[in-house]
């Protein structure tokens, strides 16, 4: 199944992730979606053909040799961020699979107290 998603269904899936929120930090066009404060997402409301996320790195290269539309994210250190092209090559799945994993990395960097006073979890990604 191809991607169907658009800037709106991304968006509800990243606020539907547990503790979402989501801001303008940068200027008045890139919506970041954060947990605890940090970044795991964002997109160019200019641009919407791009979303960005986090990624191991170890996966992140995985993914950029296994998807042309996965490439490093521009401006952003390409060790830990991958930029998605969404002209509808990539299936919903594998991108809701993505923004997943990449919600987990940002949590996975926060301390266990940070987790525990705002009680965060990591989640599963369920299809």
């Amino acid at each position: 199944m191809l991607i169907t998603m658009n800037i709106e269904s991304i968006r509800d899936y990243c606020l539907s992730l547990p503790q979402t929120t989501e801001d303008f930090p940068f200027d008045e066009s890139t919506l970041a979606f954060r947990i605890g404060g940090k970044i795991f997402a964002m997109i160019d409301l200019e641009r919407t053909e791009w979303f960005v996320l986090k990624c191991n790195p170890d996966y992140a290269v995985d993914l950029r040799d296994r998807y042309s539309e996965i490439t490093g994210a521009w401006h952003m250190n390409k060790k830990y961020w991958n930029q998605l092209n969404l002209f509808g090559l990539l299936p919903d799945t594998l991108i809701r699979k993505l923004i997943c994993h990449s919600y987990n990395e940002v949590i996975k960097k926060m301390s266990k107290k940070q987790r525990a006073e705002q009680h965060i979890q990591l989640i599963e990604f369920e299809e």
